[in-house]
């Protein structure tokens, strides 16, 4: 399957209406601690604005709203498998990305035969606290010969300028967050994004 070569991560829908149209076609929405009823009407939001846009939505953790709202994408961290009804998903015919960190998680993620998987951080990310250790381009170029055509997703700490090395590694896609919600000028800061993953 071939994916857009670079997808932004936000945890609203204003990030969407905002910066969709500069040309994204691959988001993920990641919507942490909200009530239900809230979350609902998020989600609702964002795949409206996918579909105005003509983006594809990945849905991070939320696999039963994703499935109820006929998203693209669901995304599940190695947490996540743990109760997410794969099955349930794949009859959905909903898309599945998993997050992997070592060979083990790596392993359990290839057994589901996903759409993409993802592997980070590749450098120092200050999204979130992690137990992991930066794993470096080096990882990026086994994962990619490891996983053969399955998409390969590097994200943490990654820049457009780090982009660039994390594609020659192997990555067919990358992603960021902050680089871009904590940038002062995000709109411009996409247009490089959108640039190097051409």
């Amino acid at each position: 399957m071939k994916l857009p070569k670079f997808y932004p991560i936000f945890d609203h829908p204003d990030w969407l209406a905002r910066l969709l149209p500069l040309g994204i076609k691959l988001v993920q929405i990641r919507i942490k601690d909200t009530p239900p009823k809230k979350l609902h009407e998020l989600l609702i939001r964002s795949r409206e604005l996918c579909s105005e846009h003509g983006a594809q939505l990945i849905v991070n953790d939320h696999w039963q709203l994703a499935i109820e709202l006929g998203c693209d994408f669901i995304h599940l961290g190695q947490e996540d498998l743990d109760t997410a009804d794969i099955s349930a998903i794949r009859k959905a015919g909903l898309r599945l990305g998993v997050s992997t960190h070592d060979h083990a998680e790596l392993d359990r993620a290839l057994a589901l035969s996903p759409d993409y998987i993802a592997l980070g951080p590749v450098w120092p990310t200050i999204l979130k606290k992690m137990k992991w250790q930066q794993q470096g381009l080096e990882r990026v170029s086994e994962w990619k010969r490891l996983i053969g055509n399955i998409p390969l997703i590097a994200i943490g700490g990654l820049t457009p300028e780090r982009a660039v090395q994390a594609f020659d590694a192997g990555a067919d896609v990358v992603s960021a967050v902050t680089d871009i919600t904590l940038n002062s000028d995000p709109e411009q800061r996409i247009r490089q994004w959108l640039k190097v993953a051409q």
